[in-house]
């Protein structure tokens, strides 16, 4: 097992006004996988990066600079999809700038896409709690609750560094 395993996780949103920081967070506690050691060298860096053209747009080098870094640097793009697109389109989206930016087929398929089809405060309520109600919008996040909750979650994002 390699001795350092770092997360690079690019989102949509502004610093300190997203929600998706506490949706990643949330989730990859939720996941507890295997390579986070609590005596190990790890980490977890989540940034910002705008809205979706942004996003798309600060992809391809971001990935040129987990790919420098070696092997155990991992690129995760999280991503609300629209109502008016599907996960493929958005994705093919994210495909094209990259060969713009010269990024190879090989080097596309190195990282990950997390793609919440639509209100993300659901997935974050179904993580708090074990249920959500899909009919209807889940508990916004919004102001002080989002720094509340970003403080409760850092420990155990804090243990992963």
């Amino acid at each position: 097992m390699a001795k350092r395993t770092e997360l690079l996780c690019i989102h949509e949103g502004t610093k300190g006004s997203s929600t998706d920081p506490i949706f990643i967070n949330r989730l990859i506690k939720s996941l507890d996988p295997a390579w986070i050691r609590p005596a190990g060298s790890n980490s977890v860096r989540l940034e910002a990066c705008g809205g979706r053209t942004e996003l798309i747009g600060k992809m391809p080098g971001h990935l040129r600079i987990c790919l420098n870094m070696g092997g155990n640097v991992t690129l995760m793009v999280w991503a609300d999809v629209d109502d008016e697109s599907d996960p493929d389109a958005l994705k093919k989206r994210f495909w094209e700038k990259a060969q713009d930016g010269g990024i190879t087929g090989a080097q596309f398929d190195r990282f990950f896409f997390v793609f919440a089809r639509n209100r993300i405060e659901n997935w974050i309520e179904y993580l708090n709690t074990g249920k959500t109600d899909e009919s209807k919008e889940g508990p916004r996040a919004t102001g002080g609750q989002a720094a509340k909750r970003r403080r409760g979650w850092r420990s155990a994002v804090d243990r992963i560094h």
